[in-house]
This record gives structure tokens, C-alpha cells and sequence, in this order.
């Protein structure tokens, strides 16, 4: 549901730092929030530590804090908490996982960024709900915290008064919804125009990367199929013809990509090709007859209905978003409807 601020005061955003926080899970969200009050949001943006020291972030930069944790008194709407490299060590630290506790309380909605959904699982602010992360992180999230329902393909997700975003600059996705529901769809559109991103990206997380997410193997084999399909994914990569060019059997290659990739031949080629169409629509102006070619789709059709089934948009319009600051088409955020159609 659409919520508009219609207060005079400014709506209050609280965002909690700690040492190893990492910068841009908490610059992306905090711009976001301050551009907004120069389309018709207001604001106020607050940094809170522990102790109200400034902090060393993953990158090495000190940032400041404006308050302690004590300090944050009064009922406030917005908790913000970014993630970190050293997720695994801060999820065994009872005193951050406490003052994580204290400050949803008194927070009217609670929001992480990346692996700050750990935090909140940690805390047991997760418990019975769905949440994202990012994709790397996905599985450990889901393994550790049993109770959660990981959405691991959402670039962010909706909960109630809680929710959870994928990596880094899907914080600022996230922020973007916020801004909506407080203040419109206008303002949030303003703010992203302004910012140079989508207002709704397209597609998931499943975008970022196969080639990234591609097995460390240490069977040769494998390993040299992977390259293969990864440095020419146009060429003939049928089940057949990887097995004929590793020298083994076709059912030796299918339990190779079972074991040691999770997957299947079929749809690993198929991930790795729709990537390199995404690349090619990104950056380039090729027809989509040349796409499908290059990229081993064949036809214009067969990457229509790829893209389509993955990642919920038309070529056309995926390319259409990397042309424009307007807002992009549907993407698979979960909850995250919007009240005039887009």
C-alpha cells in the first residue's frame, strides 16, 4: 500500500554504523533520502553508532557519527542497517545484535542493505518472513537462519514493516520505494532521475553475473566446458557437442554440471547467453536479429521469450533502460507494487 506522508515534520531516518560497515550501504540510502527533500520529501537523516564515535568503514574511510544509540530516544520512522564484509563475526556479537533490538523498536520500519539482513536474522527480526540479500550470500542466509523465507533472485523485498535488499546499490532501490510510499511516486521518480538509476530496475539479481557465480571446479573438464560456453557463448554448445569437444560422454558431462555446478548443461547456457545479450544491449545498438545471432539465441523470438522468462522484461525494453533516466519497466522486486501502473 501506497502510504503518503501528509505530516508537517520531517519523516526521520536513522542510520546504524559500526566498525567494518560498508560505505556505499550507507551513502546510496542516504542520498537517496536527501535528494528527496529537494523534489518534495522532507527528511532528516541521522548517523547513530554505538557509542556516537565516528567509524572505520570496509573501505577505510572514518565516518562520522551525529549520535550514540543512548541518544536515539524518541519513536522515529525509519532504521536503516547496512551490511558489512565481516557479517559472520557481527552476527556473534551479542552487545550490536542488542542495539540492533533496541533500535527497531522504535523504529516504525526496518530496513537492511546486503549482508544487513543478517543482522536482523541474527536478532531474530526475520523470523516467519520473507527476505533478500545478496545473491552471494543467499544460501548462507538461508542455511543459518532456517526461519527465513530467502528470496535469493529479489533485488528487494517486502515484508510488513520490514525489509530487506540485495548488494550494495540495491539500498538505493530499496530507499526509492521508501520515498514512494512516503511522499509519491513523483518525488521517487524525481530522485532517480536525479541520481541517474532506474526507479525500477530490470530483471533480479540473477542479472549478477553466471559467468561470477560460475563453480570453482577442480575438475578439469568441467572447468574447460565452463570457459568454453563463457569465451563463446554464440558457438554450438548442444550436449552432444561439449561432450564430443571434452573428449567424454554425454552423461558424464550432465553429472559433471550436476555435481560440481548445480545445474544443468541446458541452463547454464542459456544463463551465460543471456548475459552476454544483456552486455550487447547495454552497449551496443546492434539489431536484435544480430543479438540473438551473436549471442546463440538463433532468432529474434527465441531471445525475446529468454528474456521474458528470466528476468520478466523484452529486449527491447531492457535496452530501452540503459537509454533513458526515465522510469525502466517491471522488474522482479517482490511487494514492491506501484500504485499508478508503471
Amino acid at each position: 500500500m501506497n502510504r503518503k506522508h501528509t505530516g508537517a515534520g520531517p519523516l526521520t531516518v536513522t542510520v546504524f554504523v559500526f566498525p567494518g560497515v560498508r560505505l556505499l550501504d550507507v551513502t546510496g540510502p542516504v542520498e537517496v533520502f536527501t535528494s528527496a527533500n529537494d523534489f518534495g520529501g522532507h527528511y532528516r537523516v541521522q548517523i547513530a553508532s554505538e557509542d556516537g564515535a565516528a567509524v572505520i568503514t570496509s573501505a577505510g574511510l572514518r565516518l562520522s557519527a551525529d549520535l550514540s544509540v543512548a541518544d536515539v530516544r524518541e519513536p522515529y520512522d525509519v532504521l536503516l542497517v547496512p551490511g558489512g564484509p565481516e557479517w559472520e563475526t557481527l552476527i556473534k556479537d551479542d552487545a550490536l545484535l542488542d542495539v540492533v533490538r533496541q533500535l527497531n523498536e522504535k523504529a516504525h520500519r526496518t530496513a537492511s542493505v546486503c549482508t544487513g539482513a543478517f543482522l536482523l536474522a541474527a536478532a531474530g527480526l526475520l523470523d516467519g518472513r520473507r527476505a533478500a540479500t545478496h545473491w552471494r550470500h543467499a544460501r548462507q542466509l538461508a542455511l543459518r537462519f532456517p526461519s527465513v523465507r530467502v528470496e535469493p533472485d529479489a533485488i528487494f523485498v517486502r515484508d510488513g514493516r520490514m525489509l530487506t535488499s540485495a548488494g550494495v546499490s540495491a539500498g538505493i532501490d530499496l530507499s526509492l520505494a521508501l520515498v514512494e510510499d512516503h511522499y509519491g511516486a513523483q518525488v521517487a521518480r524525481a530522485v532517480a532521475k536525479d541520481m541517474v538509476v532506474f526507479m525500477q530496475r530490470p530483471g533480479g539479481q540473477s542479472q549478477f553475473s553466471v559467468r561470477a557465480r560460475a563453480p570453482h571446479t577442480r575438475q578439469e573438464t568441467l572447468r574447460r566446458v565452463l570457459d568454453e560456453v563463457a569465451e563463446n557463448p554464440g558457438a554450438n554448445h548442444t550436449l552432444s557437442a561439449m561432450a564430443r569437444r571434452a573428449g567424454v560422454s554425454v552423461r558424464h558431462v550432465t553429472r559433471l554440471f550436476h555435481e560440481e555446478a548445480g545445474t544443468t548443461p541446458a541452463r547454464y547456457v542459456e544463463q551465460v547467453r543471456l548475459e552476454a545479450a544483456q552486455v550487447m544491449l547495454e552497449t551496443g545498438d546492434e539489431p536484435m536479429a544480430a543479438v540473438a545471432r551473436h549471442t546463440g539465441f538463433g532468432s529474434p523470438e527465441s531471445l525475446r521469450r529468454a528474456f521474458v522468462r528470466h528476468l520478466g522484461v523484452t529486449p527491447g525494453a531492457f535496452r530501452a533502460g540503459f537509454r533513458t533516466t526515465g522510469v525502466g519497466t517491471r522488474d522482479a522486486v517482490s511487494e514492491a507494487q506501484h500504485p499508478d501502473g508503471r
